[in-house]
């Protein structure tokens, strides 16, 4: 069976505390219940890791090399400055697509510019939960 991996970065942990009004209500726990389904219809197996810091992430990253058919990940604030995490995506050569919750390019400018973005397939911001959820079904339509 397929299996891929989810990674969230800073904050992340704090959906539906976290300014509601840009990232929603609904809680970590019931993004990562979205993300099972989506993978049980899909008939592939998921993994959720996320962190605060960096490194762990990065860590992680490198462990899905030969393991994981695909990473979906959203690096939060890395997003924006993290070339360790760029250099991490290209060096383990893993399928990836970056999701963001809330639409980067309408929020302050800082946020525009991604630097892990060209390390991805793809990126998919501005959907909400479900950006997930596209970009899990993406990365397995690639496989097939």
């Amino acid at each position: 069976m397929s299996k891929y991996l989810v990674i969230n970065g800073p904050n992340l942990n704090m959906l539906g505390i976290r300014e509601p009004g840009v990232y929603g209500s609904d809680s970590y726990e019931g993004l990562l219940e979205k993300i099972r389904n989506k993978a049980d219809e899909l008939g592939v197996e998921v993994e959720f890791f996320q962190s605060n810091c960096e490194g762990e992430i990065i860590d992680k990253i490198q462990s899905a090399y030969g393991k994981m058919d695909g990473i979906v990940i959203n690096p939060g604030a890395y997003t924006h400055y993290s070339y360790a995490i760029h250099d991490a995506l290209k060096a383990v050569g893993v399928d990836t697509i970056e999701v963001h919750i809330s639409n980067i390019h309408t929020r302050e400018e800082f946020r525009h510019k991604s630097v892990t973005a060209p390390a991805c397939r793809g990126q998919i911001c501005g959907l909400g939960f479900d950006g997930y959820l596209l970009a899990l079904e993406a990365l397995v339509n690639a496989k097939n």
